[in-house]
């Protein structure tokens, strides 16, 4: 006998991160219901119309949310890794970085800000190297999207300055 007796083990606690998923699923599945509400009635020959997907959607979420829920109670996730909050601040400064310099500096210099600061995050921390080989990439990508595919990108100095 190992001499561990099951009536005096700790009882579990629900998973909190568990428990804020299943209250984000229905939170969407909430907003779903409530904006599929207000779609305007159509009348069709057929049952199945503009609202159904929305409300099967919906239905799905709520389910995820009660599943979420219960295995939150019964302890089934497994144990999660230590977060590092470092990577995560590296990738939300550049993708904020990014949405800042959109407009003004355009497509590759936004990007290959945030294209360095990703790699930051992964770990590789020299900027003077990152930042240029993220703008050279961005470029070329928004060359091929702006100038070849026709595709409405925004457009800074050095985009400016291709043909």
């Amino acid at each position: 006998m190992s001499g561990h007796n099951p009536s005096h083990a700790t009882p579990r606690r629900p998973d909190w991160a568990a428990l804020g998923a299943a209250i984000v699923l229905a939170a969407i599945a909430g907003v779903i219901l409530w904006d599929t509400s207000h779609l305007a009635a159509l009348v069709a020959y057929s049952p199945v119309g503009p609202t159904t997907v929305p409300y099967v959607v919906a239905i799905g979420l709520i389910g995820l949310a009660i599943w979420t829920v219960v295995a939150a109670f019964r302890g089934e996730f497994p144990e999660r890794e230590h977060q590092e909050i470092g990577p995560v601040v590296w990738i939300v400064g550049g993708l904020a970085a990014q949405m800042l310099l959109l407009k003004t500096a355009g497509f590759s210099i936004a990007t290959g800000v945030l294209f360095a600061a990703t790699a930051a995050a992964f770990g590789r921390r020299k900027l003077w190297i990152s930042v240029p080989a993220g703008i050279l990439l961005s470029l070329v990508i928004w060359f091929v999207f702006a100038r070849l595919l026709q595709l409405s990108l925004p457009a800074g100095p050095l985009e400016r300055l291709l043909p």
